[in-house]
This record gives C-alpha cells, structure tokens and sequence, in this order.
C-alpha cells in the first residue's frame, strides 16, 4: 500500500506573530505558554497572523527572557572541534552577531530581501550564524553538503538563481572553475581565517559590522529556505520553505518528540547541507529555547561519538540508524553517559535489534520519527508513547497518515500528499515502514520490503551491516540481493556455507519468499554525509552488472 498524508498545510503551515511579548510569570509557565500557543497553531485552533520570522519571533524572545533571567543559563549555541576548540553563544550574543552578518549580506555582499544566497559549509558556527542572518534580511537561504561537487554546485546555481555563494577557505579553490558560468551571481562570501583573490571574508567584515539591524518583517508565505532533494529520475528538485513552515512546524515535535525544554541540549549529527540539520539542529532547539550542541566532527566515528556523550552534559541525541548500528558495533556499555536522557533516529528505518542493543547497552529507548525534505515530522514516537520497536509510531498534528490503496504517480492527489514511502498502519494506529515505492522488490509476483530482510538477517551473529536490494534475473523479474558486512569472527568463514546458513536464517524468521537468493559479502557499504546507505547506489550498480554479464 502506498502511504498517504492527508495535507493541512494550507490551512495551517502559513505564519504567526510573535506569541510570547505579553507574557508573565516563573519561566516554566513562560515555556509552557510559549508551547501552548503554537500548538494551537499546529493543530489549527488558532489562526495564524500574517507576518512571521524565526529570528525576530522566537530567537528575540528567548534573548529577552534570558537578559530578564527567567530562562535557564544553558548557553543558545555551543561548538566543540576536534582539536579542542569551543565556541559558545547565548541568545543575546546570537542575536548581535546575527545584525552584523545581516548587514554584510546587505551591504557587502549587496544582498536584497528575496536574493538568495547558497552556502556550502561544513560543521562551523558561521552555519548557524548565517542561517539566523539569511532570517532577519528576509534572504532565502540554500545549504549543501561540503560534499557536492563543481557539477553539483554548478547545477544548483544555476537552477536557484543564486546571486551569492558561500564557502569556506578550504572549499572554494574547488568552486572556482563553475563560477564563471553562475550568471545571476554577484558576491562570493570565504568562511575561514584565509583570504582568497575575488572573495569577501566572512571574519574580517563581521569585525567592522554594525550591529544595529531591523529585522525584515516577513510574511507567510514568504520563503525562507531552499533545499534541493534528489527524487527517483532527473535532476535534484528545488523544496521551498517558509518563515512559518519551519519555524512553526517543529514546535510539537520537538517538546514532544524529542521532549525538549529550555534547560536540555540537543546534539544532532546531521550534516549541514541536509534538512535534518534544519530540523533538529536549529527549528526544533530554539523553538524550545534549548541549546544546539554541535561536534565539528569531519569523520563520523563511533568512539568520538561516545566520548562525546561522556564529556558534554548533552540530554538529547539525535543521529541516523545505521550510526546507531555502528555505535552499538562500538559497543557503548563501557561507557557512561551521565546527562543523557532522550535518543530520536530518522532518516531511515531503524532496525529493531538496533533498537534492542542500544537499549541494553545504553538502558535508553530510541524514538524513530519520520518525515520528509518536503514536510515537518510526519509520524514519531513521542515521549511516553509505547514504543513497538521497528515502527515509526504514530501520526503527529497536524498530519493525518492513511493507507490508501489507489496507486497514483502525482506527489498531490486532491488533500493528500503522497510521500513516495509504503508502510501499513495497525490496528492501534502505529505505522510500519516498508521501504521507498522504487526499492520495493517484485519476484516472481511476490512483493518484497528490503527493510524486513535486512531485520531478519541483522539477527544473525555473522551480519554487521546489511544494504538489501532487488537484481535483475531472467525468470523472476527481480530477486533478493542482500550485501553484507561481516562481523569480526565470521570473515574467515567459508561464504558458501555462510551464505546457506544465513539464507536459512531468513527462511526460519520471515516468510521464506524474502530470503535473499543472491548474497555478496562486502568490505563496506556506501553511505551519506549523515551514515545513511546508499541503497540506490548499490541497486544502480547491480543492476548494470547482471545487463552487462558479469555475473
């Protein structure tokens, strides 16, 4: 069945005022009040006002509330590097820093409201900092991944019309020979200690930079972000976002899914050129007036990671599945993990022995939401909820999830949005994820999940990591490949008796028609900036081998 969300967004995803000047009292009813109102919005009791911004809003307001100390003395932003570095801010010193780079973008880089500026940056503060900037211009902000490449940015340049583009030092000699073909754009922003010839930096404007700056007054629909999404065929595709769509959209899933409040810090691993980083590393936070935890971190490592969680009074983490399955390879129980309290995943399907290890290693539970590029969270599992390990958990307001039966190729079909997900819901309302509508795998008539098989074979002792993907064969269609990372102890074993004993494990724990007929045993698996597998990578590959012969 393919998964449909009934749309609300035009009734409800538009804008607000600030909700929080006219309020009184200790600062847990402040926080309270602040909650209550947008999730009246979220829900759509309350109707929301014509103008909205992020910065002016909400992050002002938390300022304010911390000058008048009725806000906890946890700091707005805090940055650690590899080397030892650190970086702290407040929401007033965000605040200030924030003016001075909104008058760059205006003055230096001759930035007007609704220019758009492309930033590809790695882990730094200057992200966050431009990102608030971007806000308060009324600039439309576009990030990527440091891992684009020439032909990549130049792509994105070109479809955003982009008119400034911002790098750090270190990136933009990669960057210089797609420039010249960028015909909407005027300035070239450098975020780092060198200078570069043709480039402003970024440091040394923001040491001459007034910080008086009006903040833009931003209307509803008024865009915000821009986020380019790569979908099943063609060229990555533009998602525009709206000074409310975000900044009002996290609201209930960040008290309630990732159960955050003005004394928690949040550390999320996404890179910054995804939008999870927008969700869990800015929105939901400072929303809720918590702190944005971040690690520089170039190389996801599990050790940094746990060492991490030791160090830093962190209380809500926040990475991908397959990290958590690393991290549990890792084996954390040695460690100790005094302050954390709160695990969320999403990204993809979190396997439920993940689930199981994490707990008994860690003794916390792992919430898994789900959502897209073109949404706010979609369905998670909320803080006190039951929790059915390998479910995504439940519908979030203000989302209706439903199973529809009807196929249909448009992404709109009247109310609903189709996700291009399958899932199934029970009868208590949790949904299940199946897999993306194109990893779906149809053998011999039978339709097959890949996520379902990769489960099955995560609980046997021999697999690490698993990527599950259909191959071409001449009497089924398709079939099961199942690519494999072995543990330590299994490497030297025989693959052929391994690989019988493994499809024999996955005939004895599901129906035996998902067994993987093909199995291949890797070194290691493809993956994102963020740890997600690249199925479609493998699936790519597989394919052209078996129509080129190779097997």
């Amino acid at each position: 069945m393919r998964t449909f969300i009934k749309s609300w967004i035009p009734q409800c995803l538009r804008i607000l005022r600030s909700p929080c000047r006219s309020f009184h009292g200790n600062n847990r009813l402040l926080t309270s009040q602040i909650v209550s109102y947008y999730e009246s919005i979220n829900q759509c009791k309350k109707e929301l006002p014509e103008y909205f911004n992020f910065a002016s809003d909400v992050l002002d307001e938390w300022a304010r509330l911390e000058k008048d100390g009725r806000k906890p003395a946890n700091p707005a932003f805090w940055w650690v590097s590899d080397e030892g570095e650190e970086v702290k801010w407040s929401f007033e010193e965000l605040g200030s820093l924030s003016r001075k780079a909104a008058n760059v973008l205006c003055e230096a880089c001759a930035l007007q409201r609704g220019d758009r500026a492309m930033a590809v940056l790695p882990r730094v503060p200057e992200w966050w900092l431009l990102n608030v900037a971007c806000m308060r211009a009324g600039i439309v902000f576009i990030p990527g991944t440091s891992q684009l490449t020439a032909k990549d940015i130049s792509y994105r340049l070109q479809a955003s019309k982009a008119k400034c583009i911002i790098t750090s030092d270190t990136l933009a000699p990669a960057l210089e020979s797609v420039l010249p073909g960028s015909q909407f754009l005027r300035s070239k922003l450098i975020v780092g200690r060198g200078s570069r010839a043709g480039w402003l930096n970024l440091k040394e404007l923001l040491a001459v930079a007034s910080a008086d700056h009006e903040c833009v007054k931003t209307r509803s629909q008024e865009p915000m972000l821009i986020y380019f999404t790569s979908g099943t065929t063609g060229f990555p595709k533009m998602v525009v976002q709206s000074h409310s769509s975000y900044g009002i959209g996290f609201t209930i899933s960040g008290r309630y899914w990732m159960n955050l409040t003005p004394s928690d810090i949040m550390w999320n691993t996404s890179d910054t050129g995804w939008v999870k980083a927008a969700w869990s590393s800015l929105f939901a936070p400072w929303i809720c007036g918590s702190c944005v935890f971040v690690h520089n971190m170039p190389q996801f490592k599990p050790e940094v990671i746990a060492e991490t969680l030791s160090r830093y009074p962190i209380t809500t983490f926040c990475t991908a599945p397959t990290a958590f399955c690393m991290l549990v390879q890792h084996d954390v129980s040695s460690y100790k993990f005094p302050s954390l309290k709160h695990c969320v995943t999403g990204g993809e399907a979190l396997n439920p022995e993940v689930f199981a290890k994490w707990k008994i290693q860690t003794g916390l539970d792992i919430h898994e939401g789900y959502g897209q590029t073109e949404t706010v969270t979609i369905c998670a599992n909320m803080k006190g909820m039951k929790i059915k390990p390998g479910s995504l958990g439940k519908a979030v307001p203000p989302y209706d999830v439903q199973d529809n039966p009807e196929q249909t190729a448009a992404s709109m079909r009247g109310d609903f949005y189709v996700t291009g997900d399958r899932g199934v819901m029970d009868e208590e309302g949790y949904v299940w994820f199946v897999g993306r509508a194109d990893d779906i795998i149809n053998s011999a008539g039978y339709r097959i999940g890949p996520f379902e098989v990769e489960s099955a074979l995560l609980q046997h002792p021999a697999v690490s990591e698993v990527a599950v993907v259909s191959s071409p064969d001449p009497v089924r269609g398709e079939v099961v490949k199942a690519f494999i990372v072995l543990a330590p102890a299994f490497v030297s074993h025989d693959p052929e008796k391994l690989t019988h004993e493994l499809q024999q494990h996955v005939k004895k724990v599901t129906a035996p028609y998902k067994y993987p007929r093909k199995v291949e045993f890797v070194q290691d698996l493809p993956k994102t900036a963020t740890g997600k597998i690249q199925r479609k990578a493998l699936k790519s590959k597989e394919w052209a081998r078996v129509r080129q012969g190779q097997e």
